[in-house]
């Protein structure tokens, strides 16, 4: 057997996702993506794309950055997977290895990984030095089945989508910064960059534009749900948001379950979620609308050493 770790080509990009979502259903990233990824985000975070040759075929990937949408220092991330065929044959461990040089040579102190929340692969990232965390839950979603109904539209309010904001989306990137601070985790998401946004967000080839629907209040856009889809039947629920000011109104689950309907009405058949395990308002808003648990995940740190 021979091992190879390299830097992953557009030509991987296959290969990455199969890699990614191989015994993971609830998972909705494409290989569009995962080639759009490497030129595409900010220059800052050192984005970097790794794969895993076993005899010539790629088997695995981890992706890699640094975290810049937050004042604190080093941190920074390293997710990825092997085929389950190939596992416990060195790749992974491997692959995190390179990872974890690529982002110390770029200023990282801490590694943040999330990982499946079964015993094999928590027992994994505990015997490579990683610390155990928070619990997120993923959540699915027949969407063949009968869908709540929209909820009445309150005077003053308006649905709309973010297709109508094409040519200026600065007002849901005020949202989503807003909304960003108060997102559960170990790191403070306290430093939204726009242009940062509109490279590694508003410009995903996945992110629809017209499943995606902002609640405006008296014109101004309060809250969103944002939708990526596979193209085919798949969507995922990126991030519901809503500023400050507004919530309490049910802004949140208006746009949520209109961007639902009109995901159906599109021909997708299956829609997914996550949820960090602390943020019970969105879970219970999702138990409400037909979600249901599907599986969980972990979030591993490690800390770097010069």
């Amino acid at each position: 057997m021979t091992l190879t770790i390299r830097d992953f080509t557009p030509a991987d990009a296959e290969a990455a996702a199969a890699a990614h979502r191989a015994g993971r259903p609830h998972l909705v990233l494409t290989a569009e993506v995962f080639a759009w990824l490497p030129e595409h985000l900010p220059a800052a975070q050192h984005y970097r794309t790794f794969v895993a040759e076993i005899d010539g075929r790629v088997v695995g990937s981890v992706r890699c950055a640094r975290v810049t949408d937050t004042s604190a220092e080093g941190i920074a991330y390293a997710n990825g997977s092997v085929l389950p065929g190939f596992r416990r044959r060195g790749a992974f461990t491997a692959l995190l290895a390179a990872a974890e040089r690529h982002l110390a040579e770029h200023g990282a102190t801490e590694v943040h990984s999330w990982v499946d929340d079964v015993p094999e692969a928590r027992a994994f990232a505990a015997g490579r030095g990683y610390r155990e965390g928070r619990v997120a839950h993923f959540a699915r979603r027949d969407l063949t089945a009968p869908l709540p109904p929209v909820p009445d539209v309150p005077a003053g309010v308006e649905l709309r989508t973010a297709a109508d904001y094409r040519d200026d989306p600065y007002p849901l990137f005020v949202v989503d910064a807003d909304a960003g601070r108060d997102e559960p985790g170990e790191v403070d998401i306290d430093r939204a960059d726009y242009q940062d946004w509109l490279d590694g967000v508003w410009s995903r080839p996945d992110l629809d534009r017209d499943l995606t629907v902002v609640a405006l209040v008296d014109g101004t856009p309060a809250a969103f749900s944002a939708a990526h889809t596979d193209r085919e039947t798949r969507y995922w629920s990126a991030f519901t948001a809503c500023r400050r000011e507004f919530r309490g109104r049910g802004l949140a689950t208006l746009a949520k379950v209109r961007s639902l309907h009109l995901a159906r009405a599109a021909g997708l058949t299956e829609a997914f979620t996550n949820n960090d395990a602390t943020n019970a308002p969105m879970l219970a808003i999702n138990e409400r609308l037909g979600y249901r648990r599907c599986a969980s995940e972990r979030k591993f740190v490690k800390q770097l050493t010069a």
